[in-house]
C-alpha cells in the first residue's frame, strides 16, 4: 500500500517472453498486486510471468490477440474486482520495459491524495527526450497529443503516453466494453474522461527505449487520428446535448 491505499499494477503484454520477467522484477514493493494480461501470446510470455516467484502476481490469458486496450480493459476488471477503497490506484505498465520503475510513485501520488482522477506519464517534459525517443515517435505524438487536446477540451501534452494510474471510482465510471481495444486506446480512454468530467493530470517521466519492439506502423496512424475525430464529435454533441437540456 502507499498512502493507505491499495496499488495494482496492470501489466499488458504481447509476444514479450524476452522482458517480462525484468519487467516485474523492477515494480516495487509498495505495490499491492500484479495483473499481467497476455494478449494471445505464442512465445511463452505467461509462463515467464507466472514463473517470477512473485506472489503478487495474477495471469490472465486471452486466447487470441485481442489489442493492447482490450489487455488493458481486462485488466481493469481484474482489478476493480478486489476489495478496495474508491481512491486505490490502478497503474499501468507495459511489458516491454519503457515505463521505468522509479517513475512509479510520482504517478501514483496525485491519485492517492485526491488531486486527480487519472495521471498520465509526459515524456516530454523530461530534459533530453529528443536524444531519447525516435524522431518518427516524437514528432508524431507531439502532433496527436495536440490534436487530442483540441478534441477533448483538456490540455494534455503527451496523450499516447501509455504510462498512467486511475483511481478505482474513476475506473468503475468507464464503459470498459466501448473502450476501442488496440492502438488509439489512449485517446479514446481520454475522451471517456473527459465527457464525465474526470481530472485528468500529467507526471514528468522517462522515455525508455532499449531492446523492446516497436509494434506501432504507419497503418495505425489513420485509426489513431479517426479516434482523435470521433472523441472531437462526441464532446460536440455532448455540449450541444446539454445545451439543449438548460
Amino acid at each position: 500500500m502507499w498512502l493507505g491505499c491499495r496499488v495494482v499494477v496492470v501489466v499488458p503484454a504481447w509476444e514479450e517472453a524476452p522482458r517480462i520477467a525484468r519487467v516485474l522484477r523492477g515494480i516495487p514493493p509498495c505495490v499491492d498486486a500484479i495483473v499481467v494480461v497476455d494478449d494471445g501470446s505464442t512465445d511463452g510470455t505467461a509462463d515467464v510471468a507466472r514463473a517470477s516467484g512473485d506472489l503478487r502476481v495474477d495471469v490472465i490469458r486471452h486466447a487470441g490477440n485481442r489489442g493492447v486496450g482490450a489487455a488493458i480493459a481486462t485488466g481493469y476488471r481484474r482489478a476493480l474486482a478486489t476489495p478496495g477503497g474508491p481512491r486505490d490506484a490502478f497503474v499501468v505498465m507495459a511489458g516491454d520495459g519503457q515505463m521505468d520503475p522509479r517513475d512509479l510513485l510520482p504517478l501514483l501520488e496525485p491519485v492517492l491524495r485526491g488531486e486527480a482522477d487519472y495521471v498520465k506519464g509526459n515524456r516530454f517534459r523530461r530534459r533530453g527526450v529528443v536524444r531519447a525517443m525516435p524522431p518518427a515517435r516524437l514528432l508524431g505524438g507531439i502532433a496527436f497529443s495536440r490534436a487530442t487536446a483540441h478534441a477533448i477540451g483538456v490540455a494534455i501534452s503527451d496523450s499516447q503516453c501509455g504510462y498512467t494510474a486511475i483511481a478505482r471510482d474513476a475506473c468503475a465510471r468507464l464503459d470498459l466494453d466501448a473502450l476501442w481495444p488496440r492502438y488509439g486506446y489512449p485517446n479514446d480512454l481520454l475522451s471517456q474522461l473527459a465527457l464525465r468530467g474526470l481530472r485528468i493530470a500529467e507526471v514528468e517521466v522517462r522515455a525508455v527505449y532499449a531492446d523492446e519492439v516497436s509494434r506501432l506502423k504507419l497503418r495505425h496512424v489513420p485509426v489513431v487520428a479517426a479516434i482523435v475525430a470521433r472523441a472531437w464529435a462526441r464532446r460536440i454533441w455532448h455540449d450541444l446535448s446539454g445545451a439543449r437540456a438548460r
